[in-house]
């Protein structure tokens, strides 16, 4: 499907739940969520799927699962064996913050999983604590050598850089990409909610962390990396993984911008950063046949905008945060 600007839409965002394990300072209050959707309130795992096979009609060919964090979703691997189970989806990913992920990696990938992102802002166990406002990194190391021993290539980790917390640790990233395979991406920081912790001060451009990684290392241009992203990628010359650059702030990549995002209590947004949502699940409530909810999934893509504005920020009108919307 070809949206109103030239762009073809084949990738699904779903977020399966509001909810986190951990509360990271720029992500989600310290108390928590409030009024969190509880299991009333959210798509069933069969309505999650239904909703897929309908997006797949329309030509939706890659899945991403988000939350907050996609694992703490009751029975996820079942979610995972409905949508492999659609012939038009041919890749079924998952973006994590890794703390439950080594003990189901093996059952996620038996149920159709293809590819992991973990979600890691600090190497140092104490900087991850403060980050995350108490979280403990060590399973997150192991999901991601796990996740490694399992196939679930190419394995990413999303790095968000923020000056004067984790700008020190750059080269500490990049060196993981050249001693094994992994795919680092660093990613600008960015307003994802009326929260204190941003401030303009904080971002650090992809250009200057690309320019302090080439003192270190010298990047090339690689073959391809399996992703439906925006990230820009650069190979470590002799190295096993690769470098990618997410540039929301100084770049936006709007222009060939391919996804949808479905929340977890049934809307569909064509954009991130924009409050306009489509209700699905008040359309299934009522009864929808396929044919009326493919005229919704439709209705999404052509008004989908043709660029964001994160540059004014989140704005208090934008309800919604990042964590209920799936990123």
């Amino acid at each position: 499907m070809v949206d109103s600007w030239g762009r073809e839409i084949n990738y699904m965002r779903i977020s399966v739940t509001d909810r986190c394990n951990l509360r990271c300072l720029y992500c989600m209050p310290e108390e928590g969520i409030e009024g969190k959707l509880n299991h009333q309130g959210i798509l069933s795992l069969e309505e999650l799927a239904y909703l897929t096979r309908i997006a797949a009609r329309v030509g939706i060919k890659k899945v991403r699962l988000t939350g907050g964090e996609p694992l703490v979703r009751r029975n996820i691997e079942k979610l995972i064996e409905y949508i492999a189970e659609i012939p038009e989806i041919d890749d079924i990913a998952l973006t994590t913050n890794g703390i439950k992920f080594k003990p189901m990696a093996d059952r996620l990938k038996k149920a159709g999983l293809k590819r992991v992102n973990f979600s890691l802002d600090s190497l140092q166990p104490e900087k991850f604590r403060y980050i995350t406002r108490g979280g403990d990194i060590r399973p997150v190391k192991e999901g991601i050598w796990e996740a490694l021993e399992l196939g679930l290539n190419p394995v990413k980790i999303n790095t968000v850089v923020i000056k004067g917390f984790n700008d020190d640790e750059i080269i500490d990233f990049a060196s993981l990409a050249y001693d094994y395979p992994l795919h680092i991406r660093f990613i600008e920081f960015m307003p994802v909610g009326d929260l204190l912790f941003w401030h303009e001060d904080k971002l650090i451009k992809s250009r200057e962390i690309k320019e302090k990684i080439e003192k270190k290392f010298p990047l090339t241009v690689p073959d391809k990396i399996t992703g439906n992203g925006p990230a820009k990628y650069f190979k470590i010359e002799g190295g096993q993984g690769s470098i990618g650059f997410i540039s929301p702030m100084s770049n936006h990549f709007c222009a060939a911008c391919n996804r949808i995002r479905l929340t977890a209590d049934g809307k569909l947004r064509g954009c991130l950063y924009s409050k306009e949502e489509v209700d699905l699940w008040e359309a299934l409530k009522k009864g929808a046949s396929d044919e009326e909810l493919i005229l919704l999934f439709l209705e999404t893509i052509n008004n989908k905008p043709v660029r964001h504005r994160m540059d004014a920020g989140w704005g208090r009108e934008n309800e919604r945060k990042m964590y209920q919307i799936g990123g």
